[in-house]
């Protein structure tokens, strides 16, 4: 039993990967649906997920929390199918949610850019100058995002296990190599791993439910019990605390919640910091 995550760009051929490996291990193949779920289940624009989680977030967004509330709803939403195990996930994020995660083998689809720009321009009706440019932008779009929210470069190697480039190599051939490291014994699921995994998922779920009150919330979760560091006004700080207690609490595993506010100081020219 194990997770596969499958970052990939426009036109990598990685969905047709996915859906394949999914199909060959018999496991549950799994992608825009979770943004349709999350939507549904936070009464949440799907367009607004959908913004959220492919556009980059500008200063303003990271200051109103508008960004990081749909990305915590849908983190929360795909870690909890995450934690079924069996699961293949393709598109934006996955890998970034199950960091530490041992039997969560990351796998990154690049394709050579002639190769994206004809299939660009073949759906698309646009000239070989405009595919490339549409295409550049759209990478240069995932990259910030994932840069701005986490501080990391969706191109780095080291963010995954195992790479895969289509060009000599298949959809077939992706899938074969996929599929038999799924195999190896380091990507299997072990007591001490799906503990990680539920840990993360409890972690996440309290997040979205406190992600409203509008405050920048860090959450850690073990064994059930919950460590929540919040940054608020000096004022609101008990207030807060008795609020996101009562939130926390009634979440299904949590067995106990400790809150500690770490209230926001502020510059002499009114910036806040951190």
């Amino acid at each position: 039993m194990s997770i596969v995550t499958i970052s990939r760009g426009s036109y990598s051929k990685g969905k047709e990967v996915a859906q394949k490996v999914a199909e060959r291990l018999g496991y549950k193949c799994i992608a825009r649906d979770v943004i349709i779920e999350t939507s549904k289940e936070f009464n949440t624009s799907e367009f607004k997920l959908i913004r959220a989680i492919h556009d980059a977030p500008s200063i303003l967004e990271r200051f109103t929390h508008g960004k990081e509330k749909y990305i915590a709803y849908f983190q929360a939403a795909l870690l909890k199918h995450l934690r079924e195990d069996n699961i293949v996930y393709h598109g934006l994020a996955g890998h970034f949610f199950v960091k530490g995660v041992s039997h969560a083998l990351k796998v990154r689809i690049i394709a050579d850019m002639d190769d994206r720009v004809r299939l660009e321009m073949a759906r698309e009706k646009v000239s070989k100058e405009e595919a490339l440019r549409i295409l550049k932008g759209d990478d240069e779009e995932r990259r910030k995002w994932s840069f701005n929210l986490y501080g990391i470069d969706t191109a780095d190697p080291a963010l995954y296990d195992l790479i895969v480039h289509i060009r000599e190599l298949t959809v077939d051939d992706a899938v074969d190599i996929i599929c038999n490291a799924v195999g190896l014994d380091r990507f299997h699921t072990t007591f001490e791993s799906q503990k990680m995994m539920d840990n993360l998922a409890l972690a996440a779920e309290v997040k979205a439910a406190l992600v409203h009150i509008n405050l920048d919330v860090e959450v850690q979760a073990e064994d059930g019990l919950v460590h929540v560091e919040s940054r608020a006004p000096l004022t609101e700080e008990t207030e807060l605390e008795k609020e996101m207690e009562q939130i926390v609490m009634a979440i299904p595993g949590v067995k106990r919640v400790n809150i500690k506010a770490v209230p926001r100081v502020k510059w002499s020219d009114g910036r806040l910091f951190p």
